[in-house]
């Protein structure tokens, strides 16, 4: 199609268009009465009738046209006239009465139907406008508001040539030339001038003669200033990541802080029960013995028996080396602590706390005899009047820390709830009944005995089911006696082996086991975890006698009376 459209299709350019070449172009259209393209007379083929189409308001043409008192029909008749085609002269000698003239719609532009044309039936276009002989006359696209005629395929020019970009302006040019940044975060400009009011135009302010030098200046160091902020936030940026980085190949592959060699001076530290090896590192850091807690936990991993170090008072010195920190404390003379051995009686734990302390011989027992039911007692061990010692059986054997400034009853409650701790965990109360006991003081008592016996595990066992043989009804051989001389030895405050017949079988005391049926009124030790163990797991052999026949470690088991007598034979005849 063409450029100014012939309606929908693809058709070339046909000589038979009134368009073709320059053929009645502008003042060379053919006279009236003369035939166009080549005298060759071409009929009249009338077009069919198509209803009028009629614009909405939004036509701007329709609006324009009718303003001038055109209506549409007219546009299109001078539109044809002014172009110089001769469709009138071609209707008035090609006319057949038979078929009315219509306009061939051979220039429909493709947007509009083709429109009868009213006027005069023998003048198809209807006749010249007032003031004109002709309608070729009339120049109706002289006037500036006229639409552009279309133009001819040889007459056609190529499109213009976009214009050039607008030349730069000086504050433009400026600008590169000095290579400043126009964001404002580099210029610092934020289109206010020095009086805080907003430029209508900020480049005004390097256009101005006197504003432009000091406007330049206030950029420059506002730019200096944001570079320098940036490089500080990369800087910074760089330092920190730096700095973590270092901390975490430190922790990961370096070595830990750590001082060198033995130490100076002395300070004593007092490590708590159930201390790890971090809670151990804090304690020794934060009392100047160590440099880092890494370094000693770092130590202690390393050294075979480092887990092993317990709970107590350590002498140390400040500024030593985690390995010999390590070292020291694994060794018992760095230990000063108050060590209870199992099946201590109560009387020597008072005497032992006393020397620690540095007090006045007697001091803790008489507080012990005072607060003995402020200090933490069981409710099943409380209010047994015939005891010698309420706390007999709950200083429990263990190392505690005891140094010069502490007060007795303060070290004796921490024996308590450690022996309360103990027995809780090995279930005394819970097991009591099931052993035919009366509860877990009973069987408390009963581990006493056995601790004070007893020399290895396997003896405790056997001395238990002695105990438990002893105390049944049915026991026709000692007749519920258990007649232990650790029991006689308790009450008379001694630990003498060889005890005369007529002074034992004649004391009435409830500690004598000779005199007195069942157990004693309370523990006559304090017993440690292997004979709780074995108090509530006694063998089930039959033993109802032993006897330690060298008089000192080894004791041996009998069944019957017959055999105990044998083993007394033996334990007699030692010193011979």
């Amino acid at each position: 199609m063409t450029d100014y459209g012939r309606g929908p299709g693809s058709e070339p350019w046909h000589p038979d268009d009134p368009l073709y070449g320059d053929a009645g172009w502008e003042g060379q259209q053919a006279a009236a009465g003369q035939a166009a393209y080549g005298q060759q007379p071409h009929q009249q083929y009338a077009q069919p009738q198509q209803p009028q189409q009629h614009y909405g308001p939004q036509d701007p043409y329709q609006q324009q046209y009718q303003q001038q008192g055109y209506d549409q029909q007219g546009y299109a008749q001078q539109q044809y006239d002014q172009q110089g085609y001769a469709q009138q002269q071609y209707a008035q000698q090609n006319q057949h009465p038979q078929h009315p003239q219509q306009h061939n719609g051979g220039w429909d532009t493709g947007q509009h139907p083709a429109m009868p044309y009213p006027g005069d039936p023998a003048d198809t276009y209807g006749g010249p406008p007032p003031g004109y002989n002709s309608r070729q006359e009339a120049d109706y696209y002289a006037t500036p508001e006229a639409y552009p005629p279309p133009q001819p395929p040889g007459r056609r020019q190529a499109e213009p040539e976009p214009a050039p970009a607008p030349a730069a302006t000086e504050w433009e040019t400026e600008a590169a030339k000095e290579g400043e940044e126009t964001h404002p975060f580099f210029t610092g400009d934020d289109g206010r001038d020095d009086d805080g009011e907003y430029d209508d135009d900020p480049r005004e302010t390097r256009r101005g003669s006197g504003n432009e030098r000091r406007g330049k200046t206030k950029k420059k160091s506002r730019n200096g200033c944001a570079c320098l902020v940036v490089s500080l936030v990369l800087v910074g940026g760089l330092g920190g990541v730096g700095y973590f980085g270092y901390q975490f190949w430190q922790g990961q592959f370096g070595a830990a802080a750590d001082y060198e060699g033995e130490g100076t001076g002395s300070v004593e530290v007092e490590i708590p029960k159930g201390a790890g090896g971090y809670e151990i590192g804090r304690i020794l850091k934060d009392s100047g013995v160590i440099k880092s807690v890494d370094a000693f936990v770092s130590a202690q991993e390393k050294n075979p028996k480092g887990k092993t170090i317990q709970d107590g008072n350590y002498v140390l010195k400040k500024e030593m080396s985690a390995a010999s920190v390590v070292e020291l404390m694994l060794s018992p003379g760095s230990r000063n602590n108050l060590i209870i051995a199992e099946g201590r009686r109560n009387v020597l734990v008072y005497a032992e706390i006393d020397k620690r302390l540095d007090l006045p011989a007697g001091t803790t027992k008489t507080v012990a005899r005072k607060e003995a039911k402020n200090l933490g007692l069981p409710e099943w061990a409380l209010n047994r009047p015939k005891v010698k010692d309420p706390l007999e059986g709950f200083l429990f054997p263990a190392s505690y820390s005891a140094a010069k400034g502490n007060k007795p009853e303060a070290v004796l409650r921490k024996m308590v709830a450690r022996a309360n701790a103990e027995y809780e965990k090995a279930g005394l109360q819970d097991k009591a009944k099931s052993l035919g006991l009366a509860g877990p003081w009973e069987l408390l008592t009963l581990a006493s005995l056995v601790q004070v016996e007893g020399k290895t595990d396997d003896d405790f066992r056997k001395m238990s089911e002695v105990v438990y043989n002893r105390l049944k009804p049915t026991n026709t051989e000692t007749n519920q006696e258990l007649q232990f001389d650790s029991a006689f030895n308790y009450l008379k405050g001694e630990s003498n082996i060889d005890i005369s017949e007529q002074e034992i079988n004649t004391n009435p005391d409830p500690y004598n086991t000779y005199t007195n049926k069942g157990l004693t009124p309370g523990p006559i030790s304090n017993p440690g975890n292997a004979a709780i163990a074995a108090a509530l797991n006694p063998t089930k052999d039959g033993w109802m006698y032993f006897v330690a026949t060298d008089g000192k470690d080894k004791t041996e088991f009998a069944k019957t009376h017959d055999e105990f007598l044998k083993l007394k034979e033996k334990f007699d005849a030692r010193n011979d």
